[in-house]
C-alpha cells in the first residue's frame, strides 16, 4: 500500500487508530474501548495501562482492516484526552491511577494555587485561571493528600505521552498539551519556572516539550513486536485532543474559527500571539501548529442538552425528528428561553453549581417550542464564549468550521449562523483529533512543508448555513438570555 501515516487518539473511553494516505483519505480505523473509575463522588481515575493496551489493539485492528503492513507507516502522530496526571517513579512504574480531566476533587487546590501565584499573575503567565480539570491542581492535591506518593514521583506525563513512552521509551510532550497543565509560560511556550517554584513542583519531573510535527523518538523493537509497526518509525509530538482537532478541521491560521458541537461545545480559534482573556474565562493554550496559539471557550452541555431533553421529554423520538419539530416553532420560541447549564458551566461562567432552566413558559408553549429553545439556548451559550474571545482581541469570524454530531441538523446550523452571525461551514474530516494527529505526522514525515500546507491539501470546508433575517431578533433574545445567570445564580448556590 505504501505512503501512510498513523494517527492515534487515546481518549477517555477508547483509543482510536487511523491510517491516512497522502491525499488525506482515511484508509482504515481501529478502535479499542475501555472504561474509567469513579471511586468516590466527584473523582475520575483510570489505569494508564488501559491506554497502551488499547493502542496495541487499535493498531492491530486498523492494520488488519485496511490490509496495510506496518512497514507502510512512515510516521505516527499522537493525541488524546488533556489535563490528566500520570505519576511515575524512577523506573517508570505507575504510582497511582491517573487523575482525569473530568475529576472535580481539586477545588481547594485551585484556591491554593491562586494564593501561591496570585490570581492575576497566574492568568498573565499561563493564560488561564485555576480550574479543577487542569493538571496543576491535581499535583497540588497529591502533594497535600498523598505525601507518600509525592515523595516517589520521578516523572509526570499526560495521558497520550504515556502511550509515547511505551512506543518510544522517551519522556516527551507537545506544547499544546503542556499548556493545558496550568504549568506553562504561554508566551515562552515552555514550563514556567515561576509557577513550578510557587507550587513546589520539581521541574525535573516534567518532560521536554516539542512542537506538534516535531519528531520525539522512534518506535522501539519491543513496541514494534507488540503492534506490528516497523521499528524505527518516527513518532511526532502531536497535540492535545482540542488542538489536534483544530488541525483536523483546518483551524490553523488567524481568522479561522472552529466549532465542535458534541456532548460539550467548544469554540476554537487559532491566534498568532499569546493573547488571553483577563479573567481566564476562556482557555488560552499553545497550538499544535508551530508559531501559533489558540483561544478556546467551553460549554459543558451542548448536544448533551438536546440528549437530556430527548431522554426526559421525548423518549423514543430520533434527534432528527426532534430537530425537525423544533424547526416548526418560530425563531425565539415565542419568548421561551433555555439555560443549558445542566452540568455546571465553564465559559463564560466557571461555576460548577450553575444549573439549567426554562424561563418564560406559558400554556401556549408546546414541545416544539421547548425543543427549539434548547437549540437556541446552546447557541446563545456558544455566543457568550465567542464574545469573550473577540473582546480579548480575536478578530470576529466571518466563517466558522463546524463539526460534531449536532451539526448534522440543518435547523441547528441555521440557528447557529443567525446567533453567531457567521457563515457555518461543514468539513470533510471524518475522525477529528485523530485526523489532526495524522496530519501532524504527515508534516513531520516531510509530505508537506508546513501544517498549513497539509490542511490546504487535505481539508475541505463546505458552506452550510449563513446568517438570515432572524439574526437581529436573536441579538435581542441573546441580551435577555445573558440576564438569566446573574439573576438565578444566588438560587443555584443555595440549592
Amino acid at each position: 500500500m505504501g505512503g501512510l501515516v498513523l494517527g492515534i487518539d487515546a481518549s477517555t473511553t477508547a483509543t482510536k487508530a487511523i491510517l491516512v494516505d497522502a491525499a488525506g483519505d482515511v484508509r482504515g480505523v481501529g478502535v479499542a474501548e475501555y472504561g474509567y473509575d469513579v471511586p468516590r463522588p466527584l473523582w475520575a481515575e483510570q489505569d494508564p495501562h488501559l491506554w497502551w493496551d488499547g493502542t496495541v489493539q487499535a493498531i492491530r485492528a486498523v492494520l488488519a482492516a485496511s490490509g496495510a503492513d506496518g512497514r507502510d507507516v512512515e510516521a505516527i502522530g499522537l493525541t488524546g484526552q488533556m489535563h490528566g496526571a500520570v505519576l511515575l517513579d524512577r523506573d517508570d512504574e505507575v504510582l497511582r491511577p491517573a487523575i482525569l480531566w473530568n475529576d472535580q476533587r481539586t477545588g481547594a487546590a485551585c484556591d491554593e494555587i491562586r494564593r501561591a501565584v496570585g490570581p492575576e499573575r497566574l492568568v498573565a503567565i499561563t493564560g488561564n485561571d485555576a480550574l479543577t480539570g487542569f493538571t496543576a491542581p491535581k499535583l497540588v492535591w497529591v502533594r497535600d493528600a498523598e505525601p507518600d506518593v509525592w515523595r516517589r514521583i520521578a516523572h509526570v506525563l499526560l495521558p497520550k505521552d504515556y502511550v509515547r513512552l511505551w512506543l518510544t521509551g522517551v519522556h516527551a510532550t507537545d506544547k499544546a498539551d503542556g499548556a493545558g497543565t496550568l504549568l506553562f509560560d504561554l508566551a515562552a511556550r515552555d514550563w514556567s519556572a515561576e509557577v513550578l517554584d510557587a507550587l513546589r513542583i520539581d521541574p525535573a519531573w516534567l518532560p521536554p516539550t516539542h512542537e506538534g510535527p516535531e519528531a520525539t523518538g522512534t518506535v522501539t523493537a519491543a513496541a514494534a513486536d507488540a503492534t506490528g509497526l516497523r521499528a524505527g518509525t518516527p513518532v511526532v509530538a502531536g497535540g492535545g485532543d482540542q488542538a489536534a482537532n483544530g488541525v483536523g478541521v483546518g483551524a490553523v491560521d488567524v481568522g479561522t474559527v472552529a466549532l465542535s458541537l458534541g456532548t460539550s461545545g467548544v469554540v476554537f480559534a487559532a491566534t498568532d500571539a499569546p493573547i488571553h482573556e483577563r479573567h481566564g474565562r476562556v482557555h488560552a493554550f499553545c497550538h499544535a501548529v508551530p508559531g501559533r496559539w489558540h483561544f478556546m471557550s467551553v460549554m459543558l452541555s451542548a448536544a448533551g442538552s438536546l440528549r437530556w431533553f430527548r431522554d426526559a421529554l421525548a423518549p423514543g423520538v430520533s434527534f432528527g425528528d426532534l430537530a425537525d419539530e423544533a424547526g416548526s416553532a418560530p425563531p425565539g420560541s415565542d419568548g421561551l428561553l433555555f439555560l443549558p447549564y445542566l452540568t455546571g458551566e465553564r465559559s463564560p461562567h466557571p461555576d460548577p453549581l450553575a444549573r439549567g432552566a426554562f424561563v418564560g413558559l406559558t400554556v401556549a408553549h408546546e414541545r416544539r417550542h421547548l425543543a427549539r429553545a434548547v437549540l437556541e439556548g446552546v447557541a446563545f451559550g456558544l455566543r457568550d464564549g465567542l464574545d469573550l474571545m473577540v473582546a480579548a482581541g480575536m478578530p470576529a469570524p466571518a466563517t466558522i468550521r463546524a463539526s460534531g454530531g449536532g451539526t448534522a441538523s440543518d435547523v441547528w446550523r441555521r440557528i447557529l449562523a443567525d446567533v453567531l452571525e457567521a457563515e457555518i461551514a461543514t468539513v470533510d474530516t471524518p475522525e477529528g483529533a485523530a485526523s489532526g494527529a495524522a496530519l501532524l505526522a504527515a508534516t513531520g514525515a516531510g509530505w508537506f512543508p508546513t501544517v498549513q500546507a497539509a490542511v490546504a491539501a487535505t481539508v475541505t470546508a463546505t458552506p452550510a448555513a449563513a446568517p438570515g433575517p432572524d439574526a437581529a431578533a436573536y441579538r435581542e433574545a441573546h441580551a435577555r438570555y445573558r440576564d438569566l445567570y446573574p439573576a438565578l445564580a444566588p438560587t443555584f448556590h443555595r440549592a
